[in-house]
């Protein structure tokens, strides 16, 4: 095995990994605001904001994100009315659109995932707040909000994980991601095993720090939960 060409790959894979970090964070950050937004319109008593959160959830958790992705990328600038519109300079840009194709599709997931979290809530924890004088905002900041996430957050880390290496999609629209990077060094070497062995280690490396500091937020939110250590 030559160690110097997987020095040299690493390397020049290395440089990538902040392209690869900001389509995850900002498709995690723009996809939580848009849960939360489907969560509100799933569990309102509207029929239509219910049936209309319920269509977006099924769309965006039944179709290939592969194919929103295209959809997204090829597929908007079909339409003269985004064509020519103020958005077009923004949407015709291959970092724009994966970003915005891995915020709509993880948002249908995370939706779910956060609702599941919601419905965990023990209603008693709920009334009590309310027999204090707990009321809108600031129940759902202090008693709501906290106990939902701490029941979402297993399963939310799984989603984390999954968009991380979601990511490795933006290559096929030509955002030069860890795997666009790793894709045109084989193309030119022709050394797929080594290239993509690099490429495993650096996401098996970032899925191992996201996943501990997943962790270490699970186990600070439920302090509560372990027994106090005993007085001798």
């Amino acid at each position: 095995m030559d160690f110097v060409f997987i020095l040299q790959t690493m390397k020049t894979l290395l440089a990538a990994v902040p392209m690869t970090l900001a389509l995850f964070f900002l498709s995690i950050f723009f996809g939580g605001l848009l849960a939360l937004l489907i969560v509100w319109m799933r569990v309102a008593k509207n029929p239509i904001l219910s049936n209309f959160a319920k269509g977006y959830i099924f769309v965006f958790r039944g179709s290939p994100l592969l194919i929103q992705m295209f959809l997204v990328f090829y597929g908007l600038g079909q339409f003269g009315f985004i064509r020519y519109s103020f958005l077009w300079p923004f949407l015709r840009e291959p970092f724009v659109c994966a970003v915005l194709s891995l915020a709509l599709c993880t948002a249908g997931y995370t939706a779910e995932i956060f609702r599941s979290g919601l419905r965990a809530v023990p209603v008693k924890e709920i009334e009590a707040a309310r027999s204090i004088g707990m009321s809108g905002f600031l129940l759902v900041r202090r008693i709501i909000g906290p106990i939902a996430f701490r029941h979402a957050l297993p399963a939310y880390s799984t989603e984390i994980v999954m968009m991380v290496k979601s990511t490795a999609l933006a290559s096929l629209v030509t955002v030069w991601e860890v795997t666009g990077v790793a894709q045109r060094l084989i193309s030119q070497t022709y050394r797929t095993m080594e290239v993509f062995l690099c490429a495993a280690a650096i996401y098996l490396i970032l899925n191992f720090v996201i996943l501990q500091a997943m962790a270490l937020l699970e186990h600070r939110l439920s302090q509560h939960r372990r027994a106090a250590p005993r007085l001798s």
